[in-house]
């Protein structure tokens, strides 16, 4: 699989990366070891994680693969700080003790002593130069090689990003996350571009449409999928009205065309859209995972690309 660099950073990823939000919940540590293998074995490096993932379970399945299927130097450990799961409650805390307690546990539950690339999980309510100053110190301290942003606007990237540049020291931002796909392209309008301008690695989440444009919802919720499962339903029916089923109709159409799966052509489109560094694959299981790692040598023809551009909201600017 072919690597990118993060940014103008010297930490290189490969151009997918196997996200793990799933994992402790709906994949198992078997499933998730056969995911790992497929995905290493294709040449894929990235691994993105968080605390917030299965609490904390997702971490800790990565930690016991490091230690028994994984060397440490095959792969790019992503991880998170500033968000938790707290009794049942969604809870931001991007507070300096916060953070660094995140980040300590997180070490700990991989069994490593440092993360690749340390990301703010989302903006906070903290001042942002206390949270940056977690950031600073995880680098300093060796416990982090490189940081990184997630789910923040652009402003609030823009924000972070020229803090760090303003005083020889600080940390750079070297990427930001956030969600992108034919059916969510807000990014485009001021993130992208922000990083654009900031050198600043993308990395895009849920790529394919948080599952919607594989197709599986045309004619209603499969039972196995995400849409049905009481946990994830309300992250999927926004995406399941009418404008979102005509992109993915055309999707489906294209992939006809080409001999390709809607979920492909999807992907695709996000790997090689300017600016965007590595999609994250939420795939669950090996034979979700197979087909996207079947396409590392395609290339959609432009007239497609465009196609798609335009049905899912206009030609996009950056090409």
């Amino acid at each position: 699989m072919q690597l990118r660099r993060v940014g103008s950073s010297g930490l290189q990823v490969s151009r997918l990366g196997l996200g793990t939000m799933t994992w402790g919940r709906d994949t198992t540590p078997q499933v998730a070891r056969q995911l790992v293998r497929a995905f290493v074995e294709a040449g894929g490096t990235l691994l993105d994680t968080a605390p917030a993932y299965g609490a904390g379970v997702a971490e800790r399945i990565i930690g016991k693969l490091l230690h028994t299927e994984l060397r440490r130097d095959q792969v790019v450990i992503a991880t998170k700080g500033g968000f938790g799961i707290h009794d049942g409650q969604r809870v931001v805390d991007t507070s300096k003790r916060a953070m660094l307690d995140d980040l300590a546990g997180s070490l700990r539950r991989l069994g490593t002593d440092h993360v690749d690339l340390w990301q703010v999980h989302a903006w906070g309510e903290e001042p942002l130069d206390e949270t940056l100053s977690a950031l600073d110190q995880a680098v300093n301290s060796g416990m982090a090689r490189y940081v990184g942003i997630s789910n923040f606007v652009g402003w609030q990237t823009a924000q972070a990003a020229t803090w760090q540049r303003a005083v020889p020291g600080r940390a750079p931002v070297v990427s930001t996350q956030v969600e992108y796909s034919l059916l969510a392209r807000r990014a485009e309008v001021e993130v992208v571009p922000a990083a654009r301008a900031l050198t600043m690695g993308v990395f895009a989440w849920s790529p394919i449409g948080r599952g919607v444009l594989t197709g599986k919802y045309r004619r209603g919720t499969p039972r196995d999928s995400r849409g049905a499962q009481d946990h994830f339903s309300w992250f999927v029916e926004p995406l399941l009205e009418a404008k979102p089923q005509a992109i993915t109709d055309a999707v489906a159409t294209a992939a006809d065309g080409l001999g390709l799966s809607p979920a492909q052509v999807a992907l695709l489109w996000v790997r090689d859209a300017p600016g965007v560094t590595a999609p994250i694959l939420g795939a669950r299981t090996p034979e979700q995972l197979a087909p996207y790692l079947a396409v590392e040598s395609q290339v959609l023809p432009s007239s497609i690309v465009a196609a798609l551009d335009d049905v899912s909201g206009g030609p996009n600017l950056g090409r």
